[in-house]
């Protein structure tokens, strides 16, 4: 799993400037960001709740695995929660290059290419989960590693149009910089865990002073919404900086394709 060449120097990823800009990004355009992804995130939790049980999906209630919740109930709650990464991802990522070159936010640009995106990215994210979840019961590295190898697969399918190609396109892009990847992405799951346990603790104060289901899936959509958009912004300003680095591509380029 070694990516380096050996007599080759090669431009750095910039893991801390990549991951310094996804914050910047995010809190910078907060309220557009968070607006764009928590109605796909919101929506999602509606329909799971109602198939899986609305204290499941807001983790008040255990999971009756062995009862009311069925095996195509798990299925279709799979199903749509690719379909809410599917969507969410394919605008976050449009929004990402606007808000890096100061433009506008144009999320009537970002509707069509992205609901255009969904079937390729749900079923090739279905394909890198499975290996992913098999590196990952391996040992955690290699699971990682297979992340990183897979992970600009939505922005190459949105952007380049690839289609069912996207994850070859994303070996290709992501190769001899896997492991800078991996330390940017767990770079920020760090930095999103501590916002996180933080933002839920929150949630858990609210949720017991008013004690109602409709409040905990409002506010439970609330921090999906922010772990999800950072990490959205992040694959897409990774997969710039690659096509930067080995194309010569800028980021006004890559955003000209929404003009």
């Amino acid at each position: 799993m070694s990516d380096t060449t050996a007599g080759q120097i090669k431009p750095p990823l910039g893991v801390g400037a990549l991951v310094s800009d996804s914050f910047s990004i995010f809190f910078g355009k907060f309220f557009k960001v968070f607006l764009i992804a928590y109605g796909p995130t919101f929506i999602g939790l509606l329909i799971s709740g109602a198939l899986m049980g609305f204290g499941t999906i807001t983790g008040t209630a255990t999971p009756d695995l062995d009862g009311s919740i069925s095996f195509v109930a798990i299925i279709l709650t799979i199903l749509v929660q690719l379909v809410v990464y599917a969507v969410t991802t394919a605008l976050l990522v449009q929004l990402a290059y606007d808000a890096k070159l100061g433009r506008h936010i144009r999320l009537g640009k970002y509707v069509g290419p992205a609901f255009a995106a969904v079937v390729p990215i749900i079923l090739l994210g279905i394909v890198a989960a499975i290996l992913f979840m098999i590196g990952f019961a391996i040992f955690v590295v290699p699971g990682l590693w297979i992340y990183a190898v897979f992970c600009v697969m939505v922005p190459a399918v949105v952007i380049e149009r690839a289609g069912f190609s996207g994850l070859g396109r994303s070996a290709s892009l992501t190769k001899e910089y896997r492991w800078p990847i991996v330390g940017a992405i767990c770079l920020l799951i760090i930095i999103a865990i501590v916002i996180n346990v933080a933002a839920s603790f929150l949630v858990d104060i609210i949720s017991s002073i008013f004690g109602s289901v409709a409040l905990d899936i409002i506010l439970t959509a609330a921090v999906s919404t922010i772990s999800a958009s950072i990490g959205s912004i992040l694959i897409a300003l990774i997969y710039a900086r690659l096509r930067e680095i080995k194309e010569g591509v800028s980021v006004d380029q890559i955003a000209a394709v929404f003009d």
